[in-house]
């Protein structure tokens, strides 16, 4: 079965993040084709790359490194929950992905944002820094917007039906690029370098 991570990528205090992670999953965890699960970076608290030497040698020297190696490994495709800071994506999730490297190579990935603009510009920034790590994204996006996707003064996710439509054509190519880029994949522990 395909293995889908939702990686939500914000840690701060008061995020809208998790509200929108956890109806990720619950409008698409349903699926026959593939399980979704929820990565929270708050559950895997990583330093400010403290790491010797460049990701793409494999070789990892610190414990939490290695956990977070297998966590990423374990999935065929994500699906990115991003908030926009700055016009840009937050600096949990950049580092994150800035710790491995072919642990996301020849997989799929997807994006749901949420912002001020819809958190498109995180999206643009993210695709460039998914390229590098060899990571194919998808077209389609789910971009949420503070104005028309949350009440209360921005404090409610009240995402608009047309979303659920954007999610589910967003999800239905994470899982079915996941799929056909299985066969250019091999297991990480084989792509790192050995000695």
């Amino acid at each position: 079965m395909t293995r889908i991570a939702i990686v939500l990528g914000s840690t701060r205090p008061g995020r809208h993040g998790k509200a929108i992670a956890d109806w990720v999953l619950a409008e698409a965890g349903g699926r026959t084709d593939a399980t979704l699960e929820l990565v929270d970076l708050l559950d895997h608290p990583l330093p400010h790359l403290d790491e010797p030497t460049a990701a793409s040698g494999g070789r990892y020297e610190n414990a939490h490194t290695h956990r977070w190696s297998q966590v990423v490994a374990g999935f065929d495709g994500y699906v990115f929950v991003t908030p926009e800071y700055n016009h840009s994506t937050s600096g949990v999730l950049k580092n994150a992905i800035d710790f491995l490297f072919a642990e996301w190579n020849d997989k799929a990935a997807g994006f749901v944002s949420y912002g001020v603009a819809g958190g498109v510009r995180a999206v643009e920034h993210l695709r460039l820094i998914a390229a590098e790590v060899r990571l194919a994204t998808v077209r389609s996006q789910v971009a949420l917007s503070f104005y028309t996707d949350f009440t209360d003064n921005f404090q409610r996710f009240a995402p608009a039906a047309r979303q659920a439509d954007a999610l589910h054509a967003t999800v239905d190519e994470v899982v079915a690029w996941s799929r056909a880029l299985a066969t250019l994949r091999t297991p990480v522990e084989e792509s790192l370098p050995t000695g």
